[in-house]
């Protein structure tokens, strides 16, 4: 009981100089990785009103491991959800809204979705973030900066009007204009996401000053191996409208880094196995459009800087 009134007096005293923020995380057998998400959110400065952790079926020990910090902290709740042993984008989806359910009743005035292989070592991490939607009324999703391994995202050529969905923060508004999350099974919920905001109007940003820790590459969860997981990126670019032009640089630019050729190569492989096979793509022709033209411009920009400033 005790820890549970610090939980609050601390709160009370960090929410008046800070925007309410409620954290919901879809779980599924993270026990190798959660610890470390829930010490990250418990260092910071300003702590969520409340942090809905959901877990999908799991049977590796996550939900005793959440259990035990809920029953320390009242704004820490475990939700147990069964549903189909596989793991696949939808799934995620309808884990996040089993927590949406329990949080949209409350006050608070952003919302963020938590994947449970996030850390971050920076205290101030959330309270950073908060400080942008302060400052911005426009914006309405926003993240940071992450690392895998050794390698720091976004890279030179992406844009910071994207947001990594493994930790991706939505002002209520916008969330809610936007309908929340579209249970795609292909995946790309994130970039969806995303795409909604920017055509009702809203700004996303991603902020390089922060960076959070992704402990499991993008896509390995879902994929089996090495190659699948390439193959099944560009596969999910093309679904998600990426641009010929840019997806053929997008690869070259893969080449240079490490698996070095052979991951680009695979990128690019996956996007023409899906464009000659007439997969259909799995977002409206108009949030397609809206993409090829932010893509096309920063081709456009990537070229004349490479003519202004040749090697």
């Amino acid at each position: 009981m005790a820890t549970e009134l610090t939980d609050s007096a601390c709160f009370t005293q960090r929410r008046a100089n800070s925007l309410a923020y409620v954290l919901i995380t879809p779980a599924k057998n993270e026990a190798k990785f959660i610890e470390s998400t829930i010490n990250a959110v418990l260092a910071q400065r300003v702590l969520p009103a409340r942090w809905v952790i959901v877990s999908d079926s799991s049977t590796d020990g996550t939900d005793e491991l959440v259990q035990t910090h809920a029953a320390q902290h009242q704004w820490i709740e475990l939700v147990r959800k069964h549903s189909s042993k596989k793991r696949h984008f939808a799934a995620k989806v309808d884990a996040f809204n089993a927590g949406y359910a329990r949080v949209k009743d409350l006050a608070y005035q952003v919302i963020g979705n938590l994947d449970a292989d996030i850390s971050f070592d920076d205290k101030n991490y959330f309270e950073y973030l908060m400080t942008k939607f302060s400052e911005n009324p426009r914006l309405g999703v926003c993240g940071t900066s992450y690392r895998e391994g050794d390698a720091i995202y976004p890279r030179k050529f992406s844009s910071i009007a994207d947001v990594f969905g493994a930790c991706q923060l939505f002002r209520r508004e916008c969330f809610e204009t936007i309908g929340g999350y579209e249970p795609l099974r292909s995946g790309g919920i994130d970039v969806l996401a995303v795409l909604k905001a920017q055509s009702e109007g809203w700004e996303t940003r991603t902020f390089t000053e922060k960076v959070c820790v992704h402990h499991r590459p993008v896509s390995s969860a879902h994929c089996t191996g090495f190659w699948e997981r390439f193959l099944e990126t560009g596969r999910k670019d093309y679904l998600l409208g990426s641009h010929p032009g840019f997806e053929i640089f997008r690869g070259l630019y893969q080449m240079k880094n490490k698996p070095y050729v052979v991951g680009g190569l695979l990128m690019l492989i996956g996007y023409e196995c899906a464009m000659f096979g007439s997969v259909q793509r799995t977002i409206p022709a108009e949030l397609v459009k809206l993409r090829q033209n932010d893509q096309i411009q920063r081709l456009k920009a990537a070229l004349r800087r490479a003519l202004c400033y040749p090697l």
